[in-house]
């Protein structure tokens, strides 16, 4: 389709390129013509001696010159060439007409000359400059014959001057004009063609445009109804009568907007069948006109209710899923809670001595159960997140000391991992309103991931501060780092990044909790990182309780 339209614009450009090819060739001849038929009864008079070297010789001078200057501007086939070309034919046509007796010389025909040049460039447009100029040249001829005392041509040569001036303009025009009209004719064969084509094209796009008035009523009609009517159907009705009658009320709303705002698209169901839909969309085209495109959307509108069916189902799939998390959850932490008891039990050796192989056992099972109670605390959170049922239960509270918390016990780790664990708090209390254990939760599961993605001898720094009226922890390591492709997806829950022992050493729900609860303090979570430099993973909350105000702190004090 592509390739056939740009030979179509090829073509085209081909024919108009040939068709100013000649109308430029014509328009040189007839220049041509013009001098030749100059300079030949000029050369016949000076050789029969009917006129000598002067005024007249002059007088075709000027009208042969001007025809070969008109003729070179034909040539370049710019507009503005051809313009001053008829310019200089009026300056021409004065001239001759002045130097051979005036408005009633032998030449003054040619003051002519500028319509019939502008006839022979075939340039409709430019015949009110060619006329204008004729009558100017005129004019200007008349008026010094009246006022200057001016040259009279020979009287042996005047018979001929008249024969040669009336004969170059009478054919020039005639000749002009006949070429004129048939340049007009075939532009208007080319017009017809063309709204002939665009005719065809609308009539077989796939939609119905429209043309209507603001109120409604259709004025003309191309392409195909999707309602089942012919277009002599719907051609000079109101639009609101293919409208079912109880919306055509916001269709006729439609329409007035389409006044006022310049647009306006909307959904109906036809008159004609209860069962489609159609889609009008509206463009104001002037004060009294408005453009439409209606089109038959039933297959869009099942695509979008299937659509719509899909995602409900899958909220719900998510939704169950979520649930049965939780109650998998609920039930799975009584019996670790079990385990994990008997094994402390036996790991203190409160009921008596255990060799060494079975204490070492009792430590394995209670660091295996904690790491999995850890894990389903983390779906449990997730699918609350998930199902809308987390509530966070805020108070005021110093941050630090949650934050210290966590640093506290997460020391142990990091000596363990051979890792440096730097937090870094401001000197005065942080007071903000939020979940105590979700703050805590964010700290410990960045604190815990960074220690995890960091080799032995590397470090992890924990930064809490204010930022403006947000609370910002900052965890940044110099651990292996993620790659770009991956960090879009980090923070999304089960999403992993790195090989294959990178991503056994975590679930995938670490960043997406402190994701979920940045959020649902409406804050966010950013993640900077380069492999093999480390990572930078920011939470920033606007939790930070406001400051007392200075008057009512200043009363509290000397109430106290």
């Amino acid at each position: 389709m592509r390739v056939l339209a740009q030979s179509g614009r090829r073509s085209k450009g081909a024919r108009r390129a040939r068709a100013l090819a000649r109308e430029r060739r014509f328009s040189v001849l007839w220049h041509l013509a013009w001098a030749a038929a100059v300079g030949v009864t000029a050369g016949v008079l000076l050789a029969r001696h009917m006129i000598a070297p002067g005024v007249e010789v002059v007088a075709l001078g000027v009208g042969g010159g001007a025809a070969v200057l008109g003729a070179t501007l034909a040539d370049a086939g710019s507009e503005g060439a051809q313009a001053a070309a008829i310019v200089i034919w009026a300056m021409a046509g004065v001239a001759a007409s002045l130097l051979t007796g005036g408005i009633t010389g032998p030449l003054a025909v040619w003051c002519l000359a500028p319509l019939a040049a502008t006839a022979a460039y075939r340039k409709a447009q430019n015949l009110p400059l060619g006329a204008a100029l004729a009558v100017g040249a005129t004019g200007a001829a008349a008026l010094a014959s009246l006022l200057l005392p001016l040259p009279v041509a020979a009287a042996a040569a005047a018979p001929w001057l008249s024969l040669l001036a009336l004969a170059t303009a009478a054919l020039g025009l005639g000749a002009g004009f006949v070429a004129l009209h048939v340049a007009i004719r075939h532009q208007d064969l080319e017009r017809d063609d063309v709204e002939l084509g665009l005719r065809e094209v609308l009539a077989f796009q796939p939609q119905l445009l429209l043309s209507l008035y603001p109120g409604g009523r259709i004025l003309e009609a191309f392409g195909q109804p999707p309602l089942g009517l012919q277009l002599r159907d719907v051609v000079d009705r109101n639009f609101s009568d293919l409208v079912a009658p109880d919306e055509r009320p916001q269709v006729e709303a439609a329409l007035q907007l389409a006044v006022a705002d310049g647009s306006a698209e909307i959904g109906f169901t036809p008159d004609h069948d209860s069962q489609g839909w159609c889609v009008l969309s509206l463009r104001r085209m002037n004060s009294i006109r408005i453009a439409a495109a209606l089109r038959d959307a039933r297959a869009e509108r099942a695509r979008e209710a299937a659509l719509d069916e899909a995602r409900v189902s899958a909220e719900a799939q998510n939704a169950g899923k979520s649930r049965f998390l939780a109650n998998m959850s609920h039930e799975l932490r009584t019996p670790l809670n079990a385990i994990m008891g008997f094994s402390d039990i036996m790991r203190q050796r409160l009921f008596g001595p255990l060799s060494d192989r079975y204490a070492e056992y009792a430590d394995l099972v209670h660091d295996a159960g904690s790491h999995l109670l850890e894990l389903i605390n983390d779906i449990l959170d997730m699918s609350k997140i998930e199902a809308e049922r987390f509530e966070l239960t805020r108070e005021a509270f110093d941050a630090r000391e949650a934050v210290s918390a966590v640093i506290r016990l997460m020391r142990g780790q990091a000596e363990r991992a051979g890792v440096t664990l730097r937090g870094i708090l401001p000197g005065e209390p942080l007071e903000v309103e939020a979940d105590r254990r979700a703050i805590k939760q964010i700290a410990l599961n960045l604190v815990s991931n960074a220690l995890k993605f960091t080799p032995r001898s590397g470090s992890v720094t924990l930064i809490v501060q204010a930022a403006g009226e947000a609370l910002e922890i900052v965890v940044s390591d110099t651990g292996v780092g993620i790659a770009a492709g991956d960090l879009g997806r980090l923070g999304q829950p089960f999403e992993q990044a790195g090989d294959a022992d990178q991503r056994a050493a975590g679930s995938g729900l670490g960043l997406s909790l402190v994701r979920a609860f940045a959020e649902l303090h409406g804050g966010e979570m950013t993640l900077e990182s380069t492999v093999g430099e480390g990572t930078t993973v920011t939470v920033r909350m606007p939790v930070l309780a406001p400051a007392p105000e200075p008057a009512r702190l200043a009363a509290e004090v000397a109430g106290g």
